[in-house]
């Protein structure tokens, strides 16, 4: 009894000791001060393809080299870039059995203009409401192939918002003249007839991730990665005066996040593993920035993920909590609990499976892979009446939950960040 008694006092003196520590070097004022600048105004929203992403970048540029992180193996800086076509519509027309379908149920994705009439090669689909329009749409985008695709109106209102999105402009890695994608949203019992009409712009355009590391010491061809997306949704329709979507919460406050992970980690400096610090690009169209890095890095030596992604307010479990996406696929989860023992902090399981969150963000690109990837966040997403509107402000953030996230994280990552744990990896999805 008395070994276990002082091995109990021994564990809450090290908590103890940590927690004096990570409250030392991850300053609630220098979280706001990171998280009110890529928030405000002046960057525009962070959209892809525009200044506003550039001034973000530059940003998180001069607040790695304040760190001391390196770049990248290979990089002479911060930038992985990489170029992505953008293709945006122009002017889209269809006929279905001779009637013209109307233009607000109608939206194309394509890498060159195109017209069809009754093109053998063009497979018809029947999108009906027993279906899950998430799993369809992408199932098309990578089938690589021509498509009409006849979407059940029980789908109007995601129908709608993707159409919306799709108008703005699409990105692919490559122009695929050969493929084609054409949604109409109505009831059709049988296509006897079609014609559609399809103009667009393509032009191919940079982007960049914005990554640093701190080498390992014991264990440097060892890989643990901490990510956010600094891309957000830019100018977009008013809201009582208001039209620029700032992304304090998504994501912003994940990038905050990273940025101060870095600078916790470089000042203990004593990583066995080589930690990586990356700000992703095009998340929101896509995750093309973390499906970029996921090419550029290799799967086999990253022994883990941390993505971070809406943390700006308390989750539905109260204060001092977080949910980890993908919580039963690894034992990444309970390695991070058992590292906050002793403390207040707890992370939970993902309280929303039917939002389909572990593919819905950068995790996914490296998780798909294996790699045990996954995404702490605290957002009601359910409930959430901010998310992808002008009202994502810092004044609705709660800087305080933001950095005891950030806190918590940091104290339940220091087992696998100093190799002693290793996530268990996560199964690859089937083929």
């Amino acid at each position: 009894m008395k070994r276990y008694l002082v091995t109990i006092a021994l564990l809450a003196a090290s908590i103890s000791s940590f927690g004096q520590d990570v409250n030392k070097l991850i300053g609630q004022d220098d979280v706001t001060r990171i998280i009110k600048t890529l928030s405000a105004d002046d960057m525009q929203g962070r959209a892809t393809f525009t200044p506003g992403i550039e001034k973000a970048a530059a940003f998180i540029e001069s607040e790695y080299t304040k760190a001391g992180l390196k770049p990248l193996t290979g990089n002479t800086g911060y930038r992985q870039n990489f170029t992505m076509i953008r293709s945006t519509p122009i002017k889209t027309t269809a006929t279905i059995n001779g009637k013209s379908i109307p233009v607000d149920s109608l939206f194309a994705s394509a890498g060159a203009s195109f017209n069809w009439a009754n093109n053998s090669d063009v497979q018809v689909v029947q999108l009906g409401a027993e279906k899950n329009f998430r799993e369809e749409y992408l199932a098309a985008i990578k089938s690589g192939k021509k498509m009409l695709v006849l979407v059940d109106p029980n789908f109007q209102a995601i129908f709608k918002r993707v159409r919306n999105h799709i108008l703005t402009g699409s990105a692919s890695f490559k122009t695929d003249n050969n493929q084609a994608l054409v949604f109409v949203l109505g009831k059709f019992d049988s296509v006897k007839s079609f014609e559609v009409s399809y103009e667009g712009k393509t032009e191919e355009l940079p982007l960049f991730n914005v990554a640093g590391m701190i080498p390992g010491k014991t264990k440097p061809d060892e890989y643990v990665v901490f990510s956010g997306h600094y891309d957000h949704l830019g100018i977009i329709k008013p809201m009582e005066g208001d039209s620029i979507a700032n992304g304090a919460d998504d994501d912003a406050s994940g990038t905050t996040a990273v940025i101060s992970l870095a600078k916790y980690y470089k000042k203990l400096n004593n990583n066995a593993r080589t930690l990586i610090f990356v700000a992703f690009t095009a998340e929101e169209i896509g995750t093309y920035g973390s499906q970029y890095f996921a090419t550029k890095v290799d799967p086999d030596k990253v022994a883990a993920m941390f993505n971070i992604e809406m943390i700006g307010k308390a989750s539905k479990f109260g204060e001092n909590s977080a949910f980890i996406t993908g919580f039963e696929r690894s034992n990444f989860g309970t390695i991070l609990q058992n590292n906050l023992q002793g403390t207040v902090f707890k992370f939970h399981p993902d309280p929303y499976p039917d939002q389909d969150l572990f593919y819905r963000s950068d995790n996914a690109s490296l998780a798909e892979k294996g790699v045990p990837a996954h995404t702490i966040s605290t957002d009601q997403i359910d409930i959430d009446k901010l998310y992808h509107t002008v009202k994502d402000e810092f004044s609705s953030l709660d800087v305080s939950n933001i950095t005891s996230t950030i806190r918590a994280i940091a104290l339940s990552s220091r087992s696998i960040v100093s190799g002693k744990d290793t996530p268990t990896r996560v199964p690859k999805p089937e083929k």
